[in-house]
């Protein structure tokens, strides 16, 4: 990948060889469609979705791409996120294995309706 940082989430992906671009640009098309309303940005030199706050980070690294949806997207989905290796806010699905879109779709449709309640709190 660029050392430069990217300006916008296509710089991000094309930065990638084109097998990692095709899945990269699924994994956007998934987050865009269960998060209609959110902006796109780069946040900490990745792909980011904001919607009352961050929804959720994406990254690819040599062997997996990593989702980030702060501990709350990962602890609502523990069960389901358990066959992958993952932190307190992170999962890495390996490239060479099936991306779980619908299961990406249900964590960002979690974390919009997570930051609508907390928006509506302040």
């Amino acid at each position: 990948m660029d050392t430069k940082k990217p300006a916008n989430i296509d710089e991000y992906i094309g930065a990638f060889p084109n097998d990692v671009q095709e899945i990269l640009e699924k994994v956007r098309a998934t987050i865009q469609k269960a998060a209609p309303d959110a902006k796109e940005k780069i946040s900490y030199s990745m792909p980011a979705f904001e919607q009352n706050g961050i929804v959720v980070y994406f990254a690819a690294f040599k062997n997996h791409i990593g989702l980030y949806a702060l501990p709350s997207g990962h602890e609502a989905f523990r069960e389901e996120l358990s066959k992958y290796k993952s932190g307190k806010g992170s999962v890495q699905f390996p490239l060479d294995q099936p991306m779980p879109y619908d299961l990406i779709n249900k964590i960002v449709k979690f974390r919009v309706k997570e930051n609508l309640e907390k928006a509506k709190k302040k």
